[in-house]
Formats: structure tokens, sequence, C-alpha cells
């Protein structure tokens, strides 16, 4: 597939029936399945954004068994990652349920830890991130929540930004489930557009905090 037609509703059909049935056998009966109803479109997404957005990344549709708590070998949903800066960027994950849109970063290097703190406690750079998730809030994003319960060592408690030095990790996302033009082509339109949304979030992060 050269061209984004959007999702066809078989893509959701899979992964709803992948649920009770995540074994290898029932994998590689239906892979065909999954070749050409998640694969095919979400590379052809991929294709049509990267312009715009970065170089992209599908992620293996197997989990790392190492890391797993259950002995199920398949992912229930299906990632794909657009990145401008390394570990930085725009989120799309589909599963049974539809389709959800994030971006920002999920790196915990030291280095860019303390980058993002200290552009956090600066007045300027402070105050320009609290109004980008403000303004991304008023439009129905989800920021994640912080990793920590109180600000880290040095910063005080009732630092006017606290809550935001808190966190490891910044990201913003948004559950868009089964839109009437998921199916369409215009979903390429659709996702860019909520993408564009993001975009403030993700420039920040990249001018104050990636390395």
């Amino acid at each position: 597939m050269d061209t984004f037609t959007g999702f066809p509703a078989a893509a959701l059909e899979f992964y709803a029936a992948l649920e009770g049935n995540n074994n290898r056998s029932w994998w590689l009966a239906h892979k065909e399945t999954y070749d050409a109803d998640v694969l095919a479109p979400l590379s052809a997404l991929r294709r049509g954004l990267e312009p715009k957005f970065g170089r992209g990344k599908i992620f293996r549709p197997y989990k790392d068994m190492r890391f797993s708590n259950t002995q199920e070998p398949y992912k229930s949903a299906q990632g794909m990652f657009l990145s401008p800066y390394e570990d930085v960027g725009y989120y799309l994950h589909l599963d049974a349920g539809g389709l959800s849109v994030g971006g920002g970063y999920r790196s915990a290097a030291p280095a860019q830890l303390a980058r993002f703190r200290a552009a956090v406690d600066a007045t300027s750079s402070g105050t320009a991130l609290v109004d980008i998730l403000e303004t991304l809030a008023a439009d129905g994003f989800t920021v994640a929540r912080p990793e920590l319960k109180t600000p880290p060592r040095g910063f005080p408690r009732d630092h006017p930004r606290a809550h935001l030095l808190r966190h490891k990790t910044l990201s913003a996302s948004l559950l868009l489930g089964i839109p009437d033009w998921l199916e369409d082509e215009s979903a390429q339109q659709q996702i860019a557009d909520r993408w564009e949304q993001l975009r403030p979030l993700v420039d920040w992060i990249i001018h104050y905090a990636a390395p």
C-alpha cells in the first residue's frame, strides 16, 4: 500500500480477537490480516507524515518476554513514533478501542532531566511550558502523571511549578476512539492536526531539555 486510505475496521477487529487468542498459533493463522490491515496502512501513514514530523518508527508487535508479567507473546496494540529529535516526538496508538495520539518525551537520561528541571525552574521557560500544557488541557489532551510525589531535592515544595518538577518525563495524549474518519484517507490530516497541537510541547522540549 503506497497511499494511506485509513484504518479499516478489520484492524480493530484483529486486536479485539487477539485479546482472547494471544498465542503463537492464532497469530500465525491471522498474520496476513495484521500485515494487510494494520501494518500496511500504518506504513503508508508513516511515509505521509514523516516530512512534517520526523523520521518514523513502527514498533514491533512482539512483547519482550523478559520484562512481561504475562505469558502472552503479542502486544494488544500497535504503536508508531515519529521523531524530529532523538527520543522526542509524536506517538500514535491503535488497539481494539480505536486510536489515540500523543507527543513529548520519555527518556530519563540524567543530563536531559537536569536540563528539563532547570528550564521548568526558570521563570520565562517554565511559564511558557505551563501555558502550553494549559492550552493542551483546554483542547482535551491529558498530561501524563508525574513520577515523583514531591519536587526533587534542591527545589522548594512550594515552588510555583512544583507539579512540573515532579516529572521525569513529559507527554500529553488524546484518546480519539473510533471517529467517523478513521477508515477514510482524511484520517492522515486529522492525525496531523492533533500532532500540530502538540508541536509547541515537542518544540519546547527540544529547545530546553534535549541534548
